[in-house]
């Protein structure tokens, strides 16, 4: 499900999209082309008025009527037909997260304040390169690529909490154990003394081992680096569009997302690294050069992929994030709307 902040962003975006002057009237309205269920209209209805998330609602407004507006989207058109994922996955393999889809062929990703590309585990991010099936390791990463390093940490975390009783390994822990070290080690650090430069190590090992098990992936699947690439930018097997807001630069984010044909009639791959980074957590930093065929000029894309808990410290397996450091405006393949120079004659009503 949902949560109230990502329900009123994406149907504060589908509301956008059609003839009201503001949320507040088409929340009057109940538009029945938005198709979604009574309690959801209920839902939406209380989280507006409780006058919460009202700046995050003007701005998802005001994105849906830039796509009603741009000449890559509706046009002017207002949509017949608007269906919510509400936060439901989907059924098949889909590369981008839709959340919207307009008149069953517009594709609509809400992304509001994130810089995530993607939420993975590790292994399938390392070993599967993102693919969106096949099989690969469901274990604990940390586990799997330096379990020495971890067995060291979690030894001297125990020692530095005091807890008593726990088993010498954390594979050998039972769930309540693993929340009851997780609660002993609130907080940002590490206790001082041996448990900081065990993380250490395990940072060190970590990141050099997954960059490695990436760099042999790409290498020994034949998976073109250019495929790595669009898996990382989102770039699906068919056109779709970004509306939210640019984390990095707090700028509205309105796209137009190309397709693999159209990306390789305006860009051409130059080079795709993977190296390990020493930053004070597990991480592996990703970088592309690629040529822009109308200008000729070389231009870069850079990102990061931090491996950490996401749940608290040995809770539960760690997890593969992958970042975006450069704003979305710059990357390739991704178009950013323009309104009408003209805006379109109309017989829609005003409410």
């Amino acid at each position: 499900m949902s949560d109230d902040r990502t329900t009123i962003t994406e149907l504060g975006t589908a509301l956008g999209t059609l003839p009201f002057p503001d949320p507040i009237s088409a929340l009057a309205r109940r538009p029945k082309e938005l198709r979604i269920a009574d309690d959801a209209w209920d839902l939406l209805e209380s989280i507006v008025g409780s006058g919460r998330f009202a700046a995050e609602l003007a701005g998802a407004f005001a994105n849906g009527r830039s796509f009603l507006e741009a000449p890559d989207g509706l046009r002017g058109r207002s949509p017949l037909a608007i269906e919510w994922t509400g936060g439901r996955r989907p059924p098949g393999d889909e590369v981008a997260p839709i959340d919207l889809r307009i008149d069953h062929v517009y594709l609509i990703s809400c992304k509001y304040e994130s810089d995530i590309l993607a939420n993975a585990s590790p292994a399938r991010l390392f070993d599967g390169l993102l693919a969106t099936t096949g099989t690969w390791e469901r274990s604990d990463w940390y586990e799997t690529v330096a379990p020495v390093e971890l067995s060291t940490l979690y030894r001297a975390c125990v020692a530095a909490t005091g807890l008593t009783g726990f088993p010498s390994t954390p594979s050998a822990c039972s769930r309540g154990q693993l929340c009851s070290l997780r609660t002993a080690l609130a907080g940002r650090s590490y206790p001082v003394g041996p448990s900081r430069s065990a993380y250490a190590e395990l940072c060190r090992a970590v990141s050099l081992a997954s960059a490695h098990r990436w760099n042999t992936q790409l290498e020994s699947t034949g998976i073109a680096r250019e495929t790595m690439l669009w898996r990382l930018l989102r770039i699906g097997s068919a056109p779709y569009f970004v509306l939210g807001n640019d984390r990095r630069t707090g700028a509205p984010a309105r796209f137009r997302i190309a397709g693999p044909w159209d990306w390789r009639d305006e860009f051409e791959l130059e080079d795709f690294t993977v190296v390990p980074a020493s930053v004070g957590q597990p991480r592996v930093d990703w970088r592309c050069a690629y040529r822009t065929r109308q200008d000729g000029l070389t231009r870069t894309v850079a990102g990061h992929v931090e491996i950490r808990w996401s749940h608290g410290r040995f809770a539960q397996p760690p997890e593969a994030k992958v970042y975006l450091d450069t704003p979305m405006a710059q990357l390739p393949g991704y178009h950013q709307l323009i309104a009408l120079e003209e805006p379109q004659l109309t017989l829609w009503p005003t409410a």
